[in-house]
């Protein structure tokens, strides 16, 4: 593996997720493989899985581990050609992205999305120009339309937690007072596109996803009538994409969306988290038997390390 920015940088999506599992039970077994080598994870955006999880990996590898977060520690960057430089940003990331390449041995990146400008997010321009520059591999610890790392981790959970051949998936939307971006919900359906499922989403009007996204996977309106006899319920919310980036409505008015234990019948529930409590699912399944989501983020781990582990081993 020569970088991981997206789901096409699987080659072999079983044999990634048994190569996590196994390094689940026993993390240390490769430390020798990033001994005297570097990641450099740098922040746009504030992270608490991404983060903790992304560093526990590289460390259970033996690398060591260099964190940046540019709101605060670094020049503001510059993404465009041809700009005159006359403004807010002090450093372009042509610059920026060869010397960090200096540094570190592996470039891992997090930056959200607009919400404002499609054109500008579908382009990826934070990771694009990395993975552009860097001499180094790059990561993507999530960007404007894509989260790679987090659907390798719901990948390896339902692979754990399935107890039929191939369960009945659903991505839900859920209200949220924000306007959120698109990446969890794309790259879950894209690595579930991958997986032998039976996948369907569900989401009020409106909240449509792009159709490279959605390819020909079936979208049931019926919240009720999407969760029967579902196996796995991953919930999370986005905004429009058609009027990008807009909230059609207040969460009271989507209140009905809200997860609750009779609309989880016996499914077992996922969420990336954070959520939000009572609005996007009720206490009484988040706290209950059928919540999966510590056991998700304990993936989170494991699907970085087998990244790292994958990209390493290119290296050395």
């Amino acid at each position: 593996m020569k970088k991981y920015t997206g789901l096409d940088d699987i080659t072999d999506l079983q044999e990634l997720i048994a190569e996590a599992r196994a390094l689940k039970a026993n993390p240390y077994a490769y430390e020798h493989l990033g001994k005297r080598k570097r990641l450099v994870m740098l922040f746009f955006n504030s992270s608490l899985r991404t983060r903790l999880s992304t560093e526990k990996a590289a460390s259970n590898l033996g690398m060591d581990v260099t964190v940046m977060n540019f709101n605060s520690d670094a020049w503001k960057l510059e993404f465009e050609d041809g700009t005159v430089m006359n403004a807010d940003t002090s450093e372009h990331v042509k610059e920026a992205a060869k010397v960090i390449s200096q540094y570190g041995d592996v470039i891992a990146v997090r930056a959200f999305p607009t919400l404002t400008d499609k054109a500008k997010d579908e382009s990826e321009y934070v990771i694009s120009n990395f993975v552009k520059y860097a001499t180094v591999p790059v990561v993507n610890m999530e960007s404007a339309t894509a989260h790679p790392l987090q659907a390798l981790a719901d990948a390896i959970t339902i692979t754990e937690l399935s107890e039929k051949k191939k369960p009945k998936v659903v991505l839900s939307w859920a209200p949220h007072p924000k306007a959120l971006p698109h990446a969890v919900a794309n790259s879950f359906i894209g690595m579930m596109q991958k997986m032998d499922v039976e996948l369907t989403v569900t989401h009020p009007k409106g909240y449509e996803l792009s159709d490279a996204t959605m390819k020909d996977t079936p979208v049931v309106y019926d919240q009720d009538e999407a969760l029967k006899d579902a196996d796995f319920v991953y919930v999370k919310n986005w905004s429009n994409y058609e009027d990008y980036g807009k909230v059609l409505a207040t969460v009271d008015s989507h209140s009905s969306w809200t997860i609750t234990d009779e609309k989880l019948g016996d499914a077992k529930f996922m969420h990336c988290l954070p959520v939000r409590r009572n609005v996007i699912v009720a206490d009484e399944v988040l706290d209950g038997e059928q919540s999966v989501v510590i056991e998700q983020a304990n993936n989170r781990t494991f699907s970085a390390q087998v990244v790292l582990k994958k990209i390493l081993e290119n290296l050395n």
